[in-house]
C-alpha cells in the first residue's frame, strides 16, 4: 500500500468540541485507508485519509463523503512495511464548517482492534522520538535503540493509562 502521495494536512480546527466518547483522545495524524462496508457485505471503493485523533475506543478521520451512522468500516493503517487492519463502526459523521469535508468518528468493533490502534500510536510516537533523538545526538538512532529508550522512559506511564 503506497501512501507517499497522500495529503497529510491534519488540522483539527473542525473537530467538534463536545466530547462524545468516554476515552481520552490523542490528536495524532496517521495515514489510513478505509472502506465502508454495507449490511449486505458490499463495500465501497477504498479511500485515503488520515486520523485527526485516536483513543482506546475509536478514532476520528476526515472524508470527502459522509458515512452512514451504524455502518461498518474496514480501516488499514500502515506503519513502515506493515499494514494493520482494523474493523470499526461509524458512531457519528459531522460536516465540517471550514472545508467541504466530513469528520467521521468510528468506534472499534473488537477489543483487539483497540489494542492494534494503541500499538500503531506507540509505533508512530517512537518513530518521532527516534527522529528527534537522532537530531539531538547528531547520529542516526535505530528504531531498536529508540524503542528501548522509549520503553525505559514511558512504559510505566503507558501501563498506568491503559492497563
Amino acid at each position: 500500500m503506497e501512501f507517499s502521495q497522500f495529503n497529510t494536512d491534519c488540522s483539527s480546527n473542525d473537530i467538534p468540541l463536545m466530547e462524545r466518547r468516554r476515552f481520552i483522545r490523542h490528536p495524532l495524524c496517521f495515514p489510513l485507508s478505509y472502506k465502508i462496508v454495507g449490511k449486505d457485505g458490499d463495500s465501497s471503493q477504498e479511500k485515503r485519509s488520515s486520523t485527526l485523533d485516536i483513543s482506546m475506543g475509536g478514532l476520528l478521520f476526515s472524508a470527502r463523503r459522509p458515512a452512514p451512522i451504524g455502518s461498518f468500516v474496514n480501516v488499514k493503517m500502515p506503519f513502515q512495511n506493515k499494514v494493520f487492519n482494523i474493523r470499526a463502526k461509524v458512531a457519528h459523521c459531522d460536516k465540517t464548517t471550514s472545508k467541504n469535508l466530513y469528520n467521521i468518528g468510528v468506534s472499534f468493533y473488537r477489543v483487539a482492534d483497540s489494542f492494534k490502534a494503541k500499538l500503531i500510536e506507540q509505533l508512530y510516537l517512537i518513530s518521532e522520538f527516534r527522529d528527534l533523538w537522532s537530531v539531538q545526538l547528531g547520529r542516526e538512532v535505530t528504531m531498536e535503540e529508540a524503542s528501548k529508550e522509549w520503553i525505559k522512559k514511558y512504559s510505566e506511564r503507558f501501563r498506568r493509562l491503559y492497563w
